[in-house]
């Protein structure tokens, strides 16, 4: 009876032992984010450590993701200026690369003087006030946008470089191509990677995706993908100790005026350049799509607007800085969300240049927004994708700011090519299936070529978080028709 007693006793404890190490690890998972979730951030209470296989990284001050693979880098924010920088605003000493494209009539300055509106510019008057009637108005139209952007938030971007060479090697479905650039005694050299389909190209090679530092939605078989280490161009760790650092300013030099997100966009069409140059990596370089989420989606917008070979441009959750609007950011944090600002975002990292943070304190003096940012990509295609659950991300911004946006691909007469969804209901950068008919109707039209492709895609689930928007109060023009 004693022995009998034993047993039962041990019994019991290694029971007792199980049931405490599975409850332990019961608590260690329900202290974890999964991958994609979140994991701190301003006001979050949640769970601060992330499942095996994915590592918190900071986004924003008010939110840090469970991303897969290695810590993404860190951002610091400081706090908001409370009054304009006392540095003099300056405009870009380089010549924009696409106005030499421009009829010589086209008068394409930096900066407007005495410039002040408060509703969002009209993309449809020039500079100097007349009308814009024709698409052939619409290109000299575009090239002064550009430079606007350059001079007031992007630094200039450099022309192409005095040369570029490229060789390809690929083993099974992995490819490597290493690119060269040379300009003024410097050179530097990046090798992105490229996964391939399985089978064989098509006439004219493969369409490719290329990915700002991870691809986080879903690519259709039949299509290239490619993963651009963009902050190896241009570094973004914070606001201070990055600005000037990487691949672009080791070439340039750390004096000069382009921004982060304009040293990718320059690394985008540098990849294009050396695709051009090398056939036998059987990539289409007229196929060539560009897309990124969060501070990634700013940067892939920014590239499809200032490359005109991006044949399709798709930003991810870019919020404040991507799709959305700096006034409209501005009027959702006046009605009480606590959104990504222009006097916050520049204190946060390097993503534009040191010029803009002259003006983020006087909006109303901008000659132009982000809504005419996403206009250079017309008429080519662009679709954005946006998350109401992130206040942060500023979705009435982003919604009022291609509705704007979208009446230049209707003044051009291709609405089509221009598509925006929001959702809610997912993780930051969590792919919702729900959305994937629409962004596959997109690669099927504009990459893979299909014919009779429906990509009439714009729509909102109006979560403003108790802002209202009055369209009315922010586009004060008639959209023409460009004839």
């Amino acid at each position: 009876m004693h022995r009998l007693n034993e047993d039962w006793l041990s019994g019991k404890m290694q029971l007792f032992t199980a049931v405490s190490v599975a409850f332990a690890l019961l608590q260690v998972t329900r202290a974890q984010s999964p991958v994609w979730g979140q994991c701190g951030g301003i006001g979050w209470s949640g769970a601060t450590s992330c499942a095996s296989g994915s590592v918190c990284t900071v986004v924003n001050s008010y939110y840090s993701q469970c991303l897969p693979g290695a810590a993404a880098p860190t951002t610091t924010s400081a706090p908001a200026p409370t009054s304009a920088p006392t540095t003099s605003p300056s405009a870009p000493t380089s010549t924009p690369a696409t106005s030499t494209a421009v009829p010589g009539s086209c008068s394409t300055p930096f900066t407007v003087s005495g410039y002040s509106n408060t509703k969002l510019p009209n993309p449809f008057l020039f500079d100097d006030g007349t009308a814009v009637k024709t698409k052939e108005d619409w290109e000299c139209r575009r090239a002064q946008i550009l430079s606007l952007v350059e001079g007031y938030e992007a630094g200039a971007l450099p022309g192409p470089p005095s040369s570029l060479s490229a060789t390809f090697t690929q083993s099974g479905t992995s490819g490597t191509l290493a690119i060269t650039v040379s300009n003024g005694g410097s050179s530097i050299t990046f090798s992105p990677k490229i996964t391939f389909p399985s089978g064989s190209p098509p006439a004219g090679g493969w369409p490719l995706v290329i990915a700002y530092d991870g691809l986080s939605l879903p690519v259709p078989s039949g299509i290239a993908t490619m993963i651009y280490a963009n902050s190896d161009m241009a570094q973004q760790n914070d606001a201070s100790t990055s600005r000037g650092v990487g691949l672009f300013y080791n070439l340039y030099g750390k004096s000069a005026t382009a921004s982060a997100m304009t040293a990718w966009a320059w690394g985008v069409s540098r990849i294009i350049d050396a695709l051009e140059q090398t056939p036998s990596a059987n990539i289409n370089p007229q196929k060539v799509a560009v897309t990124g989420c969060s501070r990634d989606g700013k940067g892939a917008l920014m590239a499809g607007a200032l490359e005109p070979r991006v044949a399709l441009t798709i930003p991810q959750e870019s919020g404040s800085g991507g799709d959305a609007c700096w006034r409209l950011s501005k009027f959702e944090q006046d009605s009480g969300s606590q959104v990504q600002t222009a006097t916050e975002i520049v204190t946060e990292n390097v993503w534009f240049s040191t010029n803009f943070a002259n003006y983020v304190n006087n909006l109303s003096v901008l000659p132009f927004d982000h809504h005419l940012l996403a206009a250079l990509v017309a008429p080519r295609p662009m679709i954005s994708f946006e998350n109401t659950d992130y206040v942060w991300l500023s979705p009435l911004s982003s919604f009022g700011c291609m509705t704007a946006a979208h009446t230049v691909w209707q003044a051009l007469g291709v609405p089509d090519l221009h598509g925006f969804e929001q959702v809610g209901g997912h993780a930051h950068c969590a792919w919702p299936s729900s959305l994937t008919p629409q962004l596959n109707a997109f690669f099927d039209r504009f990459l893979l070529g299909q014919s009779n492709v429906n990509t009439t895609a714009f729509a909102t689930n109006n979560q403003f978080n108790g802002v209202t928007w009055n369209q009315a109060n922010w586009i004060d023009w008639t959209t023409p028709t460009l004839t």
